[in-house]
């Protein structure tokens, strides 16, 4: 798979899966736009992409929250590289919470991981259109998999699967095609940044990989592969789809263990 002369716009890629990404699409040739709110880390995904293909993506500081921010985005990655042909909706966040801890956490997971997600698809959408490229969205197995002491995250993502469906149902008419994938644990700081401390989550880790069918948890690189092949002209016929890459979860008989 290559991707010379295209375009891809990279979301919450200043760490775990969004680096991945990164550094799979620079060795693929691809031009990227890599966006994130940490700018040290996201210069050092650019030194890494770098190295793969010889060209910096460019790096943009924004929070998709903030509509400036997601207008800057848009702004900032035509004015470089002068159209968009993948939109990699990956960034998103998460707090260990249930109904009992109220709407505050409901209404931040909301913000970041479908408003936001939402914003800037809707920006991005007449240039995806104008290249009948396409768009990944980061879901997860928690979209269709209860987990109590995620309620507000498993309902986010949930919604990211039907945001998928439908743009896919809208925009195909167009030639743009729209699909997710649905990761189950994936060996990131992403439950450090829900609130666990490392030592707590290198041991769920642990005790996933102990449950799960394959006996294993996934790594972020396992999953920018499947992104990239769904971004990848491989993939021309699939569309509405979101793909499970979990190491069984959906099948095992995983607990919450949070």
């Amino acid at each position: 798979m290559d991707f010379i002369n295209k375009v891809v716009l990279i979301t919450g890629a200043s760490s775990g899966i969004g680096a991945a990404c990164a550094v799979l699409f620079a060795r693929a040739s691809a031009k990227l736009a890599i966006v994130g709110r940490n700018i040290d880390n996201l210069k050092k995904v650019a030194e890494n992409c770098e190295t793969e293909s010889g060209h910096a993506p460019l790096l943009i500081s924004a929070d998709i929250t903030i509509e400036d921010d997601v207008e800057k985005i848009v702004k900032e990655t035509i004015d470089c590289h002068g159209k968009i042909d993948v939109l990699v909706n990956n960034v998103g966040i998460s707090i260990i919470a249930g109904i009992r801890d109220g709407v505050q956490p409901l209404d931040k997971i909301m913000e970041t991981n479908i408003r936001g997600a939402y914003m800037l698809t809707h920006r991005v959408i007449p240039y995806l259109e104008a290249t009948k490229g396409n768009i990944v969205n980061v879901s997860s197995v928690l979209s269709t998999k209860a987990m109590s002491t995620m309620t507000p995250y498993c309902m986010s993502k949930a919604a990211m699967d039907m945001f998928t469906k439908c743009l896919a149902m809208e925009l195909a008419d167009k030639g743009v095609r729209v699909n997710s994938v649905n990761p189950g644990p994936v060996r990131t700081n992403f439950f450090t940044r829900a609130g666990l401390n490392s030592e707590h989550n290198d041991a769920l880790m642990t005790n996933f990989a102990a449950m799960l069918p394959l006996k294993m948890v996934c790594e972020s690189e396992d999953v920018a592969e499947m992104i990239i092949y769904l971004a990848s002209d491989k993939a021309r016929c699939v569309t509405g789809s979101c793909m499970l890459i979990d190491c069984g979860t959906k099948i095992g008989k995983v607990e919450t263990i949070i």
